[in-house]
């Protein structure tokens, strides 16, 4: 199934329902007052997070959302009935912004958050309020007003505790199969993901992260090179970030690797350069001595970088790493938990 990220939809409340014009037709009473009711308010259109959603799939086949109009008023001061509300889910890490404007609306990063993105017209009233001492037989009643409609644009930013980066080929696919319990596509040629694959890390003590294997960034990325737009705003909500360096050299100089990655998160958003982050040597069981592989980090070292060997391939490494993640996770755990859970949003007022 395709990944989708971006997504334009319409979404239409219903109107409220018309007030009516009635009077009381009762036994002995020859000349009864008005007692038409108000109309029912329409539906409005609300948008909940869930996190059983991982993309915008069901956009491609579904892209208006209309709620019910209500129903018009009846004699007797009988109102009408309320529109149903029209509730549709996203995946937790939606943006949501105005078609025209490009406002952003909302952003929803927590579970069961909900937004009212159209309010439903409020009814009429019925002819009841229209009397006076002068006109005790009103023939008028309100009209219902229309519901709010308009396009947005939605946006998925993926959520996820740690976020794989890394120049294609660098082995990023096959460390988040050997991390979790994900299945990604692993081939020994570049761009083999063409999309965000997401994986659970489980520690042993029985907590877990969720992991983001980010496609392959290159040279330019931040200005939309290889659909590095795209893909760099997967990473923005991460935690932590893996550098996957190729180590073995078949992908270049491991350090201009580096530096390539370094350059292309600062230019993209300079605040990912204050994220945590750890530095993967990958491929170490390609080296013909140990020799070799002390000289690369001395290399970094030299550089003020630490670094991490590891292999994918053959799981050498892969326990330190876990410990890592774990340690560092803990180091961003008490800032987390300083948030406030957010409300949920009414955002329906700024609807044109």
């Amino acid at each position: 199934m395709a990944f989708v990220d971006e997504a334009k939809f319409f979404v239409k409340a219903g109107d409220g329902g018309n007030g009516c014009i009635s009077f009381r037709r009762e036994k002995f009473v020859p000349k009864g007052g008005p007692d038409g009711g108000d109309g029912g308010r329409g539906g409005s259109v609300i948008m909940e997070t869930s996190t059983r959603l991982t993309s915008l799939i069901d956009f491609r086949f579904r892209s208006h959302f209309i709620a019910e109009n209500g129903t018009g008023g009846k004699g007797k001061k009988q109102h009408g009935k309320k529109g149903s509300d029209h509730l549709f889910y996203v995946p937790v890490g939606s943006i949501i912004k105005d078609a025209e404007s490009g406002e952003v609306i909302a952003d929803l990063v927590r579970e069961h958050e909900q937004i009212v993105v159209a309010k439903g017209g409020k009814g009429g009233g019925g002819n009841v309020h229209y009397a006076t001492s002068t006109n005790r037989a009103p023939r008028k009643a309100g009209k219902g007003e229309p519901g709010e409609e308009r396009w947005l644009l939605i946006e998925l930013k993926l959520l996820a505790d740690v976020g794989l980066i890394g120049l294609p080929n660098a082995g990023k696919s096959t460390l988040l199969s050997r991390l979790s319990a994900a299945n990604p596509k692993v081939a020994a040629y570049p761009f083999t993901t063409l999309e965000p694959q997401l994986g659970v890390l489980q520690f042993e003590d029985g907590v877990q992260c969720i992991i983001a294997d980010i496609p392959g960034l290159i040279e330019g990325a931040h200005e939309g090179a290889g659909l590095g737009h795209k893909f760099l705003r997967h990473i923005e909500r991460t935690r932590i970030l893996l550098h996957v360096i190729d180590s073995s050299g078949q992908e270049g100089d491991p350090l201009d690797q580096y530096h390539v990655l370094e350059r292309e998160l600062q230019l993209y958003n300079e605040q990912l350069m204050g994220r945590q982050r750890l530095v993967l040597l990958n491929k170490i069981d390609l080296f013909d001595s140990d020799d070799q592989l002390d000289e690369l980090r001395e290399k970094f070292r030299s550089q003020g970088i630490d670094v991490l060997p590891i292999s994918a391939a053959t799981g050498e490494g892969l326990g330190v790493l876990q410990e890592r993640i774990a340690q560092l996770l803990q180091e961003t755990e008490e800032q987390d938990q300083e948030q406030s859970p957010a409300e949920g949003y009414d955002v329906s007022g700024s609807a044109g």
